[in-house]
């Protein structure tokens, strides 16, 4: 092998490699992002079903308490309150149910052939004995149970999520519950959704690098010192490119949860305080009920915000670093009740988009370190421009640590890795102090980085 062939070998080889490593993490990252999206997107699901079915029992019983109030366990008066129960369905699948203790069907709207069967020994597709199981929670108070049941308008096997309680002087169990087979519908559209962005990047990852593989091969051919530092110059640009596109996932994570379901969590609440307003006098156990309700909604509205703003918050973009740094340091000292003090000299206000973004997502690595383990009571944050370029200093009085071990261990210091590494992507540095009483981080960036991440914008 000739020194030529050895040296596009060399330039070759190492390429390839790290652009196969990049393909790699890039799909390692999608299935992470879709792991946690999974999960946030069947948790808000969860908790907004149970509350909806919790509100629907309640409505169900407010109905036909004037009823069971009055003392008679007659045949009749039991018929006017199945009759209520009956009328009370909500959409094509919503629907309520009605058995008593011994697990015989009483009330059935969608399925009316089980009304009178005894069905206490009936099991669902997974062996679950159903009926069994919801007259046992009834009888315990109420609660929530899991199955599978036949879905009154596709007639398939679907998994269903009920809410069951007991009127104990008729022996009854009275119970709803949604088919959750849309939340695997939405978690799919998702799903396939950061599928097609990965292949996108790919593809301008494989595009990238066929340009770079050609630009070395001309360099080596031609002996061009230059070409080489230029295709030197194109895979810095990609590592770049690559932390601009999870980036823009997240900022596009964001708007979606701002702009699609916090608003539908926005006009349920308007739609529940409208009902609370228009809820005629004298009914106040309807009125608590809703109020209830309106305070969930609230409450599911705030955390949806939150995930939202830790994702990418929108005071980076329009308010600029310092707003959202005070945000943040707020936030999350707030939560564990630290004292937070911040200052910022007038041009931090101005850094170029790449140094903003990488200096706040240091100080969040650093806030969340803070959080977890310093045990701290007052956290500093102090923001300025020495010598025209950007310095960020986190500092706080909690326990300290041992910063030499934590670098050395190879399972610890995950997210200091993290900050130094991100720094050291736009030219900046990370000096870490630590001691009983005061640890210090201060994220440097200095001027001459600066002016290139500005000419690069």
């Amino acid at each position: 092998m000739n020194l030529r062939s050895k040296l596009l070998a060399v330039a070759i080889v190492p390429l390839v490699v790290a652009l196969g490593l990049t393909a790699f993490l890039l799909r390692q990252q999608q299935e992470d992002l879709a792991q946690r999206q999974q999960a946030l997107v069947r948790s808000s699901y969860s908790e907004a079903t149970r509350s909806e079915l919790r509100h629907y029992v309640a409505l169900a019983l407010s109905t036909i308490s004037p009823l069971y109030n009055t003392g008679r366990d007659d045949d009749e008066i039991q018929r006017l309150a199945m009759q209520q129960l009956v009328n009370l369905d909500y959409g094509p699948d919503g629907y309520f149910f009605l058995y008593n203790y011994a697990g015989r069907s009483l009330m059935h709207p969608r399925q009316p052939e089980l009304v009178g069967q005894d069905l206490i020994d009936q099991k669902d597709s997974r062996g679950l004995p159903v009926i069994r199981t919801m007259i046992d929670k009834a009888r315990a108070g109420g609660g929530f149970v899991e199955y599978t049941w036949k879905k009154p308008s596709t007639h398939e096997e679907t998994p269903k999520l009920a809410y069951v309680t007991g009127l104990e002087r008729w022996q009854w169990m009275v119970g709803t519950g949604i088919y959750t087979d849309d939340i695997d519908r939405t978690v799919a559209q998702l799903n396939d959704h950061l599928a097609t962005n990965l292949a996108t990047t790919l593809r301008w990852v494989t595009i990238t690098g066929a340009a770079l593989v050609a630009v070395v091969v001309f360099a080596v051919l031609g002996l061009s010192l230059n070409e080489l530092r230029a295709a030197d110059a194109n895979l810095m640009l990609l590592a770049r490119k690559l932390v601009h596109s999870q980036e823009d996932e997240r900022a596009r994570l964001s708007r979606e949860l701002h702009d699609g379901t916090s608003q539908t969590l926005v006009s349920a609440k308007l739609l529940t305080e409208s009902a609370l307003e228009r809820l005629p006098p004298g009914n106040e156990e309807a009125r608590s009920l809703l109020r209830r309700a309106l305070g969930r909604v609230g409450d599911a509205l705030e955390d949806m915000r939150g995930i939202s703003h830790r994702l990418r918050p929108a005071e980076l973009d329009t308010l600029g670093l310092p707003a959202a740094l005070r945000v943040l340091g707020e936030e999350m000292c707030g939560a564990g009740g630290t004292r937070f003090a911040f200052e910022a000299a007038d041009a931090s206000s101005v850094l170029p988009d790449e140094v903003r973004t990488t200096l706040f997502r240091v100080s969040q690595e650093a806030l969340t370190n803070v959080h977890k383990h310093a045990n701290a009571t007052e956290v500093r944050m102090t923001l300025d421009a020495p010598n025209g370029g950007a310095r960020l200093t986190i500092e706080d009085d909690g326990l300290g640590f041992d910063s030499d071990a934590v670098a050395a261990h190879p399972r610890r210091g995950i997210g200091l890795r993290n900050m130094r590494e991100r720094l050291a992507d736009i030219g900046g540095t990370l000096e870490l102090t630590s001691r009983p009483r005061r640890t210090r981080v201060v994220a440097e960036v200095p001027r001459a980085a600066l002016l290139r991440a500005r000419s690069a914008a």
